[in-house]
């Protein structure tokens, strides 16, 4: 709301006109006029005045005609209009009142009643101006929320999250499940101060959301130095393990490139999956089952700066790879199990 009230005459009288600007000047008004309907409404919407006082005698164009062009322009369908008209003229201030005027002056003007009418629209408009500014607030804020949860979350998940308040955890079935992860990250955090730390892997991190991004992997979260992604889970992939092992060797590549030159490994595995979002403060949407374990355990048995595969994902990429077996490898928790290494084709 400005500081000095902007009040739009639509009057062709001079002598109306004339009165008016007179006694709204003494309110510490500012006022603007205009003789007939047209340009009147011209005049609106450039002026975006507070408040409309609208006679309804006015030649081409008369009153009723520029109120109901007010009300059906989302411009200025909230300004305040007080119709003006004769005392005999009480038809027309209720026709003028259904059609969304806020109230009447009465032609001769009284100087009080033109004051309390001109206050109350005034109060009214900075009530709705107010309204309209936390209304965008509050859009605003919503905006930034559903910014942030596709940020935290992938986009049908938080589209089912919004328009249901949960998600279903569902079974998946042949999802390719990747973890890349540092070698030797300990002996770096120990040797450099931690704002390097941090930094490098962020930088890591970023290139490894665009890599999955790219390769049509979703990212499921980092934890510590450790990236998962997965292939296959929200939406349909010929051959998920492919596009995890395109991907995990372009991440060894970068991860060479980057400021830190870190080595990394690559494990993969594939098989069905339980997904879904746990928390209620701080979503997270995971997966679970023994195929998140095996990629996990083929990662950490694995070889560094190669995509280490099981025995199962292998099977799906034999034929686009040349791998090299490290034989029955004994895995915590899973006993022997066969874990095939590649650098590409």
């Amino acid at each position: 709301m400005r500081e000095r009230a902007k009040i739009f005459i639509a009057d062709d009288e001079p002598f109306n006109v004339d009165y008016l600007e007179q006694e709204l000047e003494d309110m510490d008004c500012e006022t603007i006029s205009a003789s007939n309907g047209r340009e009147a409404l011209e005049m609106i919407v450039a002026e975006a005045p507070d408040v409309i006082l609208l006679d309804i005698m006015m030649p081409g164009m008369d009153g009723f005609q520029v109120l109901e062009h007010l009300k059906a322009n989302a411009r200025t369908r909230d300004i305040p209009v007080l119709i003006v008209s004769a005392l005999d003229s009480l038809d027309s201030v209720v026709k003028g009142i259904k059609m969304g005027a806020e109230d009447y002056l009465s032609k001769p003007f009284d100087p009080i009643l033109l004051k309390a009418r001109i206050d109350a629209c005034l109060e009214k408009k900075r009530l709705r101006d107010r309204e309209v500014l936390y209304l965008q607030q509050i859009e605003a804020q919503k905006r930034e929320a559903d910014k942030l949860l596709h940020v935290i979350l992938p986009h049908r998940i938080a589209e089912e999250l919004k328009s249901t308040d949960q998600v279903k955890p569902r079974l998946y079935e042949d999802v390719a499940v990747l973890f890349a992860d540092i070698a030797d990250f300990t002996h770096y955090c120990d040797t450099h101060l931690p704002e390097k730390v941090v930094a490098d892997l962020q930088e890591l991190v970023e290139a490894y959301e665009n890599l999955a991004l790219q390769h049509g992997l979703e990212k499921i979260k980092t934890v510590g130095d450790a990236f998962m992604a997965v292939s296959g889970l929200l939406r349909p992939v010929e051959n998920p393990v492919l596009n995890c092992v395109v991907c995990g060797l372009e991440m060894i590549e970068i991860a060479h490139q980057l400021t830190a030159g870190w080595s990394v490994r690559v494990g993969i595995h594939v098989g069905p999956v339980i997904a879904g979002v746990v928390g209620h403060r701080q979503y997270l949407f995971d997966i679970w089952g023994d195929t998140v374990n095996t990629a996990y355990r083929v990662e950490g048995y694995g070889v560094v700066d190669a995509v280490n595969l099981s025995r199962r994902a292998w099977d799906w990429v034999a034929g686009d790879f040349r791998g090299e077996s490290l034989g029955m490898v004994q895995v915590k928790g899973k006993g022997e199990f066969e874990i095939i290494w590649t650098r590409g084709k």
